[in-house]
């Protein structure tokens, strides 16, 4: 028998109802994987004991048939989700040792579908950045590095590394600016940011609360269907989760795409746009008009705003959502004279460079004089933005894009480092989305010249997963990617 690691997520399932292979030895071929992969630096805390019990369990299900949609399926969960007695940190150095007493929400439908936890996966520091370079527990290193370590991307690098190293059948991941979708890219692996609101962020630890959203990254989009599945749904205990109607994703697999429009924005072919990222943009667009779809040309003309909008608003967000670690009521404390020292000592001590960054400039646009000038007028300008994407699919049905303009870069690249902005820019086609609140997937291409995988991203009308995944399943079986 070839790796069980190998298995996507419907190709275990079918496995195990037929009990050609049982949840434990799933589960034991999986924990396995994590102790030969230790050196991607995925995982910054292991659940593999219980992760053995709840396949026992499972197994129990199979044996009497009352086997759940995801039964005896090992996942890896982002270290931002809020998980039942098993540590959660945010990859701060803040929340050492925090241990949820409650479970997210997200999480708890996954267990309540039968899946199990193989543990907690890095990432950057509170999800702020885009190399998975912020975290405390250090970078995460892609799999697909030969002689130089390679970023995964981020923020969710943790998730898509281990995903593509085979360290579990899929992950959890967040995506606020591009945080599912890049590290995707990046490793050679699929993930899909829903609508906003598909998702609960009940128990999932907030950057910026209008732009964040579960999503699942996995092995192809047969599984994103059946993952989605599983976590999407109406939560009372978040005000922003949506009550439409949740259908079958995995009932789009399959189907075709003719007389669909496929909408290509001019202004995302900016001059210098990399070569190779930009002739795999005419080989996707090119296999789905071999579909029967049809390329249109669209515009949307306030792109050039959508960065600069974001970093704006998520920053704001953030230095509201983050006051809250102050070293009183959990995580790190570190004492001072009086309380107000305590915060300064706490915070100083425990938040990493890009958060402080982050929680400055978003300080700094929510004060007073500068509240106005700065953070009003990207909301009107983040309304432009959307406006666009509303003008674009009267003429289309879902939008093509490159997911990231780079390949993978190395660990450390002093470009990155040394002018964060030049990290703030490798976002540029995927921000726009989590301003408009719209559904994306990114899904591998094929590989650069140095070897490297490249990603394509799909955009649909809010809460029009189905058309991304219909659109997305005949993308990937032409584009024939072959997985690590």
């Amino acid at each position: 028998m070839s790796d069980l690691t190998d298995l996507t997520i419907a190709e275990s399932l079918s496995k195990l109802k037929t009990k050609e292979i049982s949840p434990v030895e799933l589960t034991q071929a999986y924990i396995k994987k994590l102790d030969d992969n230790s050196k991607y630096n995925a995982y910054v805390t292991l659940n593999a004991d219980e992760a053995l019990k709840a396949a026992q369990e499972s197994e129990k299900h199979y044996n009497n048939n009352t086997n759940r949609s995801l039964e005896g399926i090992p996942l890896g969960i982002k270290d931002l989700f809020c998980t039942k007695g098993i540590k959660t940190t945010a990859c701060s150095h803040i929340l050492d040792n925090f241990v949820p007493q409650y479970e997210s929400t997200v999480t708890q439908k996954l267990l309540d579908c039968g899946a199990l936890f193989l543990g907690k996966l890095n990432m950057d520091e509170f999800a702020m950045g885009g190399s998975n370079e912020t975290s405390y527990f250090g970078p995460v290193v892609n799999p697909w590095s030969k002689n130089t370590p390679l970023v995964a991307g981020g923020s969710s690098g943790g998730s898509a590394a281990a995903v593509a190293a085979k360290m579990c059948a899929a992950a959890t991941a967040t995506d606020t600016g591009g945080s599912i979708r890049e590290p995707s890219a990046f490793c050679g692996v699929t993930g899909i940011k829903p609508t906003y609101g598909r998702c609960s962020r009940y128990g999932i630890m907030a950057f910026a609360s209008s732009l964040d959203q579960a999503g699942p990254i996995c092995k192809d989009v047969t599984d994103c269907a059946l993952m989605l599945n599983a976590m999407a749904g109406y939560d009372a205990k978040d005000s922003t989760s949506s009550k439409n109607e949740v259908p079958d994703f995995s009932s789009f697999i399959g189907q075709d795409v003719k007389g669909l429009k496929i909408g290509v924005p001019t202004e995302y072919r900016p001059d210098g746009l990399n070569s190779e990222v930009a002739a795999y943009w005419d080989k996707a667009a090119q296999i789905l008009k071999d579909c029967g779809a049809e390329i249109v040309n669209i515009s949307l003309p306030h792109t050039k705003y959508a960065l600069p909008t974001y970093y704006v608003i998520a920053p704001a967000e953030a230095s509201s959502n983050l006051a809250r670690y102050d070293g009183v009521r959990y995580g790190l404390r570190v004492s001072g004279n009086g309380l107000d020292e305590q915060y300064i000592n706490t915070r100083t001590s425990g938040f990493g460079a890009e958060v402080k960054r982050r929680i400055l400039i978003g300080t700094y646009v929510l004060s007073a004089g500068y509240y106005d000038a700065y953070y009003l007028k990207a909301q009107k300008v983040r309304r432009l933005v959307k406006n666009d994407f509303d003008e674009a699919f009267k003429k289309c049905d879902v939008i093509l894009t490159p997911t990231s303009p780079v390949e993978p870069f190395a660990i450390g690249d002093k470009k990155m480092l040394e002018n964060p902005i030049n990290m703030y820019l490798n976002d540029i086609f995927t921000v726009s989305v989590n301003l408009a609140g719209l559904p994306a997937m990114s899904l591998p291409i094929g590989l650069s010249q140095n070897g490297l995988p490249l990603g394509m991203q799909l955009i649909g009308r809010a809460f029009d997963e189905a058309t991304i995944f219909k659109t997305a399943y005949q993308l990937e079986r032409g584009a024939n990617f072959v997985r690590m």
